[in-house]
């Protein structure tokens, strides 16, 4: 995020927390990340049943950030548990990593902006559904100032009243 500034960008789209404190953030919609996998895949290597068997399955990781291979996963009791991603596939972008679920690759851990629709017509499926979700934030991240541009705050305008309607699940 530090070359947002540097390179001339008025305003970028961060999914999840805001590391970089020299900038704003305004949030505009909320996500839930999951664990999807297809059909397929889970008729083949079975279901995992706790967060500990997931060690036996393929599971699909993002190399967008260093820690990407670490996920972070509420168990019972909304307990934390880590759990680092051991597989023959990493992607850094996110619809590559749907599509790799889909095709019967492994197990991906996405947002829900990525899988609702896959999930809806049945290409993807809660790979986990007794473990809850995680809510990530979608922001707006702009320079910081004592004063935000005019097309920034038009732009951050215009996100909320777009995804206004959309909440965790409901993409």
């Amino acid at each position: 995020m530090a070359e947002l500034i540097s390179e001339g960008f008025d305003v970028a789209i961060r999914v999840g927390d805001l590391e970089d404190r020299s900038l704003r953030a305004q949030k505009f919609a909320q996500a839930e990340k999951r664990l999807v996998a297809s059909p397929a895949y889970l008729a083949r290597h079975g279901t995992p049943e706790s967060i500990p068997e997931l060690g036996k399955h393929q599971l699909l990781h993002d190399t967008i950030r260093p820690s990407s291979h670490v996920w972070t996963l509420r168990g019972p009791n909304n307990t934390q548990h880590q759990v680092r991603a051991k597989s023959t596939l990493a992607i850094n972008d996110g619809q590559s990593l749907l599509t790799a679920a889909i095709s019967g690759l492994g197990i991906a851990y996405l947002p829900s902006f990525l899988y609702a629709d896959a999930m809806r017509r049945g290409l993807v499926v809660d790979a986990m559904p007794n473990l809850e979700g995680d809510e990530i934030a979608l922001q707006a991240v702009y320079p910081s100032g004592r004063f935000t541009q005019p097309k920034v705050r038009a732009f951050i305008d215009f996100l909320l009243r777009e995804f206004s309607d959309r909440g965790p699940a409901t993409w």
